[in-house]
C-alpha cells in the first residue's frame, strides 16, 4: 500500500512539475514599459499564483483521495477518509475557480 501511495505521489509530483514553466518570462524580469508596482499587475500575479497553488493542492488531495478509495477494501473508516479527501479536492478547484472572481470584485472595490 506505501508503495502504491510513493509512486502515486511521484506520479502527481512529475506532472505538477512538468505542467510548470520554468522557462516563462517571469524569470525574466519585467519588461522596461510596465511599472512594477502598480495594482492590477500585482493583482495579475496574485490571481496566477493563488490559482496555481490551489489547483496543484487540489490535485494532490483527489489523487490521494482516490488511492485510499481504491485500496480501502470496504473499510468503512478508510472509505470515509477517502470521501473527505475526494471533498477536499473539490473545494479546493471550487476555490481555485472563484479566486480570479474574487479578486476582480477587489480590484473593483479598489478603484483600478
Amino acid at each position: 500500500m506505501r508503495r502504491i501511495l510513493s509512486c502515486l505521489f511521484l506520479s502527481a509530483t512529475t506532472v505538477a512539475v512538468v505542467l510548470t514553466d520554468t522557462t516563462s518570462a517571469a524569470f525574466a524580469g519585467p519588461p522596461a514599459s510596465v511599472a512594477v508596482n502598480d495594482l492590477p499587475t500585482v493583482i495579475n500575479n496574485l490571481t496566477t499564483w493563488i490559482v496555481g497553488i490551489l489547483v496543484g493542492i487540489a490535485t494532490l488531495f483527489l489523487t490521494y483521495g482516490g488511492a485510499l478509495y481504491l485500496m480501502a477494501g470496504g473499510d468503512p473508516g478508510q472509505v470515509e477518509k477517502a470521501k473527505g479527501a475526494l471533498k477536499g479536492a473539490a473545494t479546493g478547484y471550487a476555490l481555485a475557480v472563484l479566486a480570479p472572481v474574487l479578486l476582480t470584485i477587489l480590484r473593483g472595490i479598489l478603484g483600478s
